[in-house]
């Protein structure tokens, strides 16, 4: 599913525009069709072109932030997914999610200020893959190719899947 990061609370919006019935759409993702914008289109009696200009100008004044995907990676056949979090020194920071990330297993990198006592971590990364053993060969691979045996971390195998979407900010009902 793609999903649209939206900031509307950059601009107000009149309740019958073209912009928030199509911001309305958009929020709920863009549909998995060769077309989209066509088939947004069709939802909101615009023309192709229209959605698409109209797009273009909430990107352009920063109404719309960013368009993502959201993969569902368990129908892909991904059943073991691992946060792996790590206790990097501070002044390996700037080079290791470089590093991580030139990995085609890891398919999310990001830091966190560590809470201490309680957690010592401040990076952490996403592993996906078929199988608990393919996630653990793939952070071998990692650790050992980069040369990190020395950087303490643990693996943290997801249990549960949530329902993954974009953040709703405009109700149907408006």
């Amino acid at each position: 599913m793609a999903i649209v990061n939206l900031n509307i609370a950059r601009r107000q919006l009149a309740p019958d525009s073209d912009e928030l019935r199509l911001i309305k759409i958009l929020q709920n993702g863009l549909p998995l069709v060769s077309r989209p914008y066509a088939a947004i289109a069709e939802q909101t009696g615009l023309t192709e072109a229209r959605v698409m200009e109209l797009i273009n100008g909430l990107i352009h004044d920063q109404t719309i932030k960013r368009f993502g995907v959201v993969i569902r990676h368990h129908e892909a056949g991904y059943r073991a997914n691992a946060m792996i979090v790590w206790d990097v020194p501070d002044e390996q920071l700037p080079t290791i999610p470089q590093q991580m990330l030139q990995f085609p297993f890891i398919t999310l990198c990001y830091r966190r200020p560590r809470q201490l006592p309680e957690w010592p971590y401040n990076l952490f990364c996403m592993i996906h893959g078929h199988d608990r053993e393919s996630v653990q060969k793939n952070l071998h691979v990692m650790i050992t190719s980069c040369g990190w045996r020395d950087i303490p971390h643990a693996i943290l195998f997801s249990k549960r899947r949530f329902k993954q979407r974009g953040a709703r900010y405009i109700s149907h009902a408006v």
